[in-house]
């Protein structure tokens, strides 16, 4: 009987074949992720925070390094350099490299005892090509310029507390597809901002802005200025219901009018009462005291949006939701919840 027999060496041989295969395949067409343009001409939203063009610093260090490329060009350059001439002290560079070598912006070259020296690759010309372009985006400028002011204002005077916008366009976060946002960009978006009631302007030598509570809640979000502006009209849900320019809650009275002869301005109430439906889910609050928030905030909608609001439960339901938020925290929502109820129990006394 025929004995068969197997060549090994051979399987071996062809297996490698296939792997170099796989291996040249890999290098003539290797996997992308896309470096996302659309949202800033449909949405307005920055895109997500690990591309280039959504990330400030990101595209202050590709543009750098086109520059370092022009001065040597085919050469490694090492990010720490970024870094240091930048003053980016809680940037680490090493992280920096990663972030555009995993969108395949850089190669990073892992030889220099873990120091980050990269090169610009065909992408990373291609990004640095679709920056400079999108700078001459007039309303994409406006877009970025509008939300990277409110998160910076947030973070930095998230209590209200009148905050000089100037000093905005020191952070790192005042550029734009890798240039920096001018005075006159921030001008346009504080007068968009205002215009939304997100910010206030603070009368003061000199002027000064501060966040409001909308501005807070579109903070809260996470998602852009016009995203926050932009939204649709709510229905019947209470959670979902949000105070009009006048503080009346958009909803089932959709032609709501008041013959309030009592003297009482029921405005303040309302908007505690359309505040607490936006942010009650982020109090970090059980579901029964959720629900109690909301069934007394219900309430108070009803009684403030009523023909003539009777001072006693106005207070009572407001009072209820002052003590409710004390409980809940001292998160940055509960403090405004607090004060718009400590506002609108004093607008009862004047």
């Amino acid at each position: 009987m025929a004995r068969n027999s197997i060549n090994q060496r051979a399987i071996e041989k062809h297996l490698k074949e296939i792997a170099k295969g796989y291996e040249r395949a890999a290098r003539r067409n290797p996997i992308r992720v896309p470096i996302q343009m659309e949202a800033y001409a449909e949405g307005g939203a920055l895109p997500g925070r690990d591309t280039a063009e959504g990330a400030p610093v990101l595209s202050r260090l590709l543009l750098w390094l086109e520059e370092q490329a022009q001065l040597s060009s085919g050469s490694y350059v090492n990010v720490t350099r970024f870094v240091e001439e930048h003053q980016l002290d809680g940037e680490d560079p090493l992280v920096l490299a990663f972030e555009l070598e995993k969108d395949d912006l850089v190669k990073v070259l892992r030889a220099y005892g873990g120091m980050p020296h990269v090169h610009l690759t065909d992408a990373g010309r291609a990004a640095i090509h679709r920056l400079k372009k999108l700078r001459t985006d007039r309303a994409a400028r406006l877009r970025c310029t509008m939300d990277a002011f409110l998160r910076w204002l947030f973070d930095t005077a998230g209590n209200q507390q009148p905050a000089d916008p100037a000093l905005f366009l020191t952070s790192p976060a005042a550029y734009f597809a890798g240039s920096a946002i001018s005075s006159d960009d921030l001008h346009e978006a504080l007068a968009h901002l205002v215009e939304h009631k997100l910010i206030e302007l603070i009368d003061t030598d000199p002027a000064t802005v501060a966040i409001t509570p909308q501005g807070v809640s579109c903070a809260l979000a996470g998602g852009s200025v016009q995203d926050h502006t932009n939204q649709p009209r709510p229905g019947t849900t209470y959670n979902n219901y949000m105070p009009n320019a006048k503080g009346v809650i958009i909803g089932e009275q959709q032609h709501f009018t008041q013959n309030n002869t009592d003297g009482v301005d029921p405005t303040l109430f309302a908007q505690l009462a359309g505040y607490i439906g936006q942010v009650s889910t982020t109090l970090g609050m059980s579901d029964a005291d959720r629900a109690e928030l909301e069934r007394v905030a219900q309430d108070l909608h009803t009684e403030a949006t009523s023909e003539n609001p009777e001072p006693g439960r106005l207070r009572r339901f407001a009072t209820q939701l002052k003590d409710k938020l004390l409980e809940a925290g001292t998160t940055i929502a509960a403090t405004m919840g607090v004060q718009m109820a400590e506002q609108a129990l004093a607008a009862l006394t004047q």
